[in-house]
């Protein structure tokens, strides 16, 4: 599976963003995706929320404000970004995991990664 990030951009604080992430190829069905942030500076890739046949999972700082879902063909997941803030600039990434790999949104291991598309919090 291949993935392409669009929708990030400059927003100020508060306001709000949808990314998109869109497969080319087979659909999400056989695997779990999720999107991930990489903050300035930082070289890890940390989850911001996941979806697996276990159902929807976000990290703590992100629950309340963003949403996760696909399309119906689920060929293309969205974050939907809401109350946004500083702290959550970075580069956000797509990615995918067969479900049977899958260990949960904290663990990156074995997922296939997008490029990336840049988000920017301003104060």
């Amino acid at each position: 599976v291949q993935l392409l990030e669009s929708g990030g951009r400059s927003v100020q604080d508060g306001g709000s963003l949808r990314l998109s992430c869109v497969t080319s190829g087979e659909s999400f069905d056989d695997y779990a995706v999720g999107w991930f942030r990489q903050a300035p500076g930082k070289v890890e890739r940390v989850g911001v929320g996941c979806l697996s046949t276990s159902g929807l999972e976000y990290s703590e700082s992100v629950k309340g404000r963003f949403t996760i879902s696909t399309d119906d063909a689920r060929k293309t997941l969205f974050l939907q970004m809401n109350r946004l803030k500083p702290e959550d600039t970075g580069v956000y990434y797509c990615a995918a995991v067969p479900e049977g790999d899958y260990n949960g949104c904290h663990d990156t291991g074995g997922f296939l990664w997008g490029r990336g598309t840049q988000v920017t919090v301003s104060p």
